[in-house]
C-alpha cells in the first residue's frame, strides 16, 4: 500500500532492455496523480544469480512487481517469492503470449530480446534517424523529396521532437520552419512524393511556450515580435493560408502531446500510402 508520503515501490524485472515494462508501467502510473512510483528497474535478468539480487531488493522494499521474463524457472521463482512475501506480481507479456499461442496454434520460440534483433526494420529506423537529424529545422532542403513526411510550422509547434519520434518509427521526416519575412523554400512548395503536414497552435499557446523558452534561456526579454500577440496571430494566419494553398493537412498541436501528434501523422501517412496508386 502507498505510504503516508504518497509513494509506492514499483519493481520492473526484464530479461531484455526493460523498455516494454517501463512504457506500460508509466502509462498506468500516470492515471494515479496522487501517488508516485519509486521505480526499481532490473534489465537483463537472465540467471538465477541475477534474480537473487532482484529478490533481495524486492524484499527490502515491497511493492508492485511487473516482469517480462521468458525463462520458466526464473518466472516460477519470482512468482513464488512474491507470494511468500505477499507482494503482487504480474507478467506483462505472459497473457498476450498465451492469446497468440491459442490463436496461432503454435508455441513461442522463447527468444529473449527478439524484438531488438538487428533486422531490416532496425536499420530502417537508424536510416530514418540519420535522415531526420540532417534535415532538421530547414537544413538541406535539396533533399526534401527523399522524405516520407515533411513537417512545417511556425516556431514552437514541436516540429523537431515530433520528427525524431516519427524517425524512431522508421519514417524519414524532415521539418521546415515558417519564419516571418523569410521566403518559403521553393523545394518545399513543389513537393509531390512526401506527405507534407502543417503543425499549428493557437496564438495564446505559442506565446506561452515562447515566453517560457526565453526564460529558460535566461533572456530577460526577447524579440518583441516573437511574443507579440498581433505578430504571432499573423504568423499563424500566414501558415494556415500557405497550407490551404498547397492543400497540406493541418494538425492542431495546441493540446496534443508529441506522441498524440505523431500518432495522428502516422495515420495520415498510412492512409496516404494505402490510397496511393500502385504500378
Amino acid at each position: 500500500m502507498p505510504t503516508s508520503n504518497n509513494y509506492f515501490h514499483l519493481h520492473l524485472v526484464s530479461d531484455s532492455t526493460g523498455e516494454t515494462l517501463i512504457t506500460v508501467a508509466r502509462a498506468v502510473a500516470a492515471q494515479y496523480a496522487n501517488v508516485t512510483p519509486v521505480e526499481h528497474v532490473y534489465p537483463l535478468v537472465r540467471s538465477q544469480k541475477q534474480l537473487d539480487r532482484v529478490l533481495d531488493e524486492i524484499e527490502e522494499a515491497p511493492g508492485i512487481v511487473l516482469f517480462t521474463l521468458l525463462e520458466k524457472d526464473l518466472v516460477s521463482r519470482l512468482e513464488d517469492k512474491c507470494k511468500q512475501i505477499n507482494v503482487p506480481s504480474l507478467s506483462i507479456i505472459g497473457p498476450v503470449m498465451q492469446l497468440f499461442e491459442a490463436y496461432l496454434g503454435a508455441a513461442t520460440t522463447g527468444r529473449v530480446g527478439a524484438q531488438h534483433v538487428l533486422n531490416a526494420e532496425y536499420f530502417k529506423r537508424i536510416d530514418a534517424l540519420n535522415y531526420t537529424m540532417i534535415h532538421d529545422d530547414g537544413q538541406h532542403v535539396e533533399g526534401l523529396d527523399d522524405a516520407d513526411v515533411v513537417l512545417v510550422g511556425v516556431s514552437r509547434t514541436s516540429k523537431t521532437p515530433t520528427s525524431i519520434y516519427l524517425a524512431n518509427r522508421g519514417i524519414r521526416t524532415a521539418n521546415v520552419p515558417l519564419v516571418p519575412g523569410i521566403p518559403v523554400p521553393s523545394q518545399l512548395e513543389t513537393l509531390t512524393r512526401p506527405l507534407v503536414v502543417s503543425l499549428h497552435a493557437t496564438p495564446e499557446r505559442l506565446i506561452q511556450i515562447r515566453q517560457n523558452r526565453l526564460l529558460s534561456m535566461g533572456a530577460e526579454s526577447g524579440s518583441e515580435t516573437y511574443t507579440d500577440r498581433q505578430s504571432v496571430t499573423e504568423e499563424v494566419a500566414f501558415a494556415r493560408k500557405l497550407s490551404a494553398k498547397h492543400d497540406w493537412p493541418l494538425l492542431d498541436v495546441t493540446r496534443r502531446s508529441i506522441e498524440e501528434t505523431a500518432a495522428a501523422i502516422m495515420k495520415l501517412y498510412s492512409d496516404r500510402q494505402r490510397n496511393r496508386p500502385t504500378g
